[in-house]
């Protein structure tokens, strides 16, 4: 019954969501162009904010949960497991004071309305999976570009996303770049729950009533070995982590 009346509320979402990339799309354009960056940053909060609403369509809730004093001062490293791309607007919207840029797959650097020109705009970097000197290049000047400026930087190192919720293995080639790049920065470590439910059917229909969870740990400042340092990162999300 309920896969049955998700049908239409997706239909609906749909037309609400795809209104708000279109309509913003051109905002970000003008506020790029002519009033500079937080103009631009701004428009992206709002319009991730905005998304977040279509989805309240499907009934789906929100939670995030963040119980720490992390500083606007320096540079973070986001790192989370991922469930799907309604993981990215929370973390928008309530991370934005930190400036939250994307380690994306540069498929998504054209053809989306607002998301793709973000993409290439904003400040994040698009990696070609099939070209790992292309890739390793991009995470570079990421990490020289947070360093430089007091950003985040947000990374999925599961690589693709879990259809289960089950987290998968870290990748922590990425990583290493971003912490190597980013010396001061410090790691922000969250973890997402439910969010792979509003895409438990496929594409179409969505899930109905799904209430996402964002648990932001401790932070972690980036000294010592690495491999030691991402393993308790990596062991820090799982644990936060119920299926």
């Amino acid at each position: 019954m309920q896969k049955l009346l998700s049908y239409p509320l997706t239909i609906l979402f749909f037309i609400f969501f795809g209104l708000a990339l279109v309509i913003f799309h051109p905002i970000q354009i003008f506020c790029y162009h002519i009033l500079g960056y937080d103009a631009h940053k701004r428009s992206v909060s709002i319009l991730n904010w905005f998304l977040m609403r279509c989805t309240n369509i499907l009934g789906t809730r929100y939670k995030f949960e963040n119980e720490h004093k992390i500083p606007t001062d320096r540079p973070l490293i986001i790192i989370s497991n991922h469930q799907s791309m309604y993981d990215i607007p929370p973390i928008i919207w309530y991370m934005r004071k930190h400036h939250p840029k994307f380690v994306s797959k540069i498929e998504l650097g054209k053809g989306i309305p607002s998301v793709s020109y973000n993409l290439r705009k904003g400040g994040s970097v698009l990696i070609n999976r099939k070209d790992h000197k292309q890739s390793i290049q991009a995470l570079q000047k990421l990490g020289a570009y947070i360093e430089n400026h007091h950003r985040s930087a947000v990374i999925f190192p599961e690589g693709t996303r879990s259809r289960n919720g089950i987290p998968k293995e870290f990748r922590t080639t990425g990583l290493k770049i971003l912490l190597k790049n980013s010396p001061s920065a410090l790691i922000v470590p969250i973890s997402i729950n439910n969010s792979w439910k509003l895409v438990r059917y496929g594409k179409f229909p969505m899930g109905l009533g799904s209430h996402l969870k964002f648990k932001v740990h401790q932070p972690i400042e980036n000294t010592g070995d690495l491999n030691v340092l991402i393993n308790q990162v990596e062991r820090t999300i799982v644990q936060g982590v119920t299926v």
